[in-house]
């Protein structure tokens, strides 16, 4: 019965991929390495990813996608868009690596959270976004790294469970010839989107994160040379003080230390 749920995941997950790919490149006027991101993310949710970019990126009436990104809920989930498509691809390409070691679920689980942390903040923010963050790549590294962190922390909140207990339920999950690491691989995209919301929410309200932007055709450059904006307006400067700052650090890590006692208490009752 699974086999064949994901078999259906997997064709709405093909279908909204032909979707999203012919409105990214002829319709909704965004950023580049937003669209980049939100073909990410339709492929690692499938439908679901589908479904959030139709009610809150999609321009749906030409010459008017600046107005209609404008709410911060819907700024702060391309916040979380960005960074879920940079995280989750090198979870994902670690994991595929792993899969030809044996090691232990912990050194699995840390060697991937190395590899979606370096890779969304030496590709996906640093990268992708230097002209956006100063013109320079190491400006681009130092301004990207706490934002990366916290978001990609509360990412790792949702993930590490769900993939720990579909291990322990199918262990074929951890061969990416299998159906099931894909199944376990987008189930935890999504739980990992849900966690870190709010985390990005509040990046984007203070001004430490960018949300989603419009860029007409004939505007953009290069994704890594384009000083990208957000509804034609600069980047907002950080709002937020320092204690505040500190106060999110501790949450994300209080959330990454959740979702590691709950991947702990299914490994106690499920092995």
């Amino acid at each position: 019965m699974l086999t064949g749920m994901l078999t259906l995941w997997f064709v709405l997950t093909g279908l909204s991929l032909i979707y999203i790919t012919y409105d990214l490149i002829f319709v909704t006027p965004e950023a580049g390495v937003m669209k980049v991101g939100w073909w990410l993310v339709t492929l690692y949710a499938g439908p679901v990813g589908l479904f959030f970019y139709l009610i809150s990126c999609k321009e749906h009436v030409p010459g008017m996608h600046e107005k209609f990104i404008e709410p911060l809920w819907k700024q702060s989930l391309g916040s979380m868009v960005h960074c879920l498509a940079g995280d989750v691809t090198g979870i994902i390409l670690a994991a595929i690596v792993i899969a030809f070691f044996k090691i232990n679920m912990a050194w699995e689980i840390t060697i991937e959270y190395l590899a979606g942390f370096l890779f969304g903040l030496f590709i996906f923010q640093s990268l992708f976004m230097k002209g956006m963050m100063g013109g320079t790549y190491l400006k681009a590294l130092k301004t990207s790294f706490y934002p990366e962190f916290t978001s990609m922390n509360m990412i790792m909140a949702g993930m590490i469970p769900t993939m720990v207990i579909w291990n322990l339920l199918e262990p074929s999950a951890q061969d990416p010839r299998s159906p099931h690491f894909w199944g376990k691989m987008s189930l935890a995209a999504i739980i990992a989107g849900l966690t870190a919301f709010n985390m990005n929410r509040w990046l984007v309200k203070n001004g430490l994160k960018h949300g989603m932007m419009t860029v007409r055709k004939g505007e953009e450059a290069p994704m890594h040379e384009h000083h990208e904006h957000h509804a034609r307006r600069e980047h907002t400067p950080p709002t937020v003080t320092k204690k505040q700052m500190w106060g999110a650090l501790l949450l994300s890590l209080l959330g990454l230390a959740v979702g590691i006692l709950i991947s702990l208490i299914a490994w106690g009752l499920l092995t």
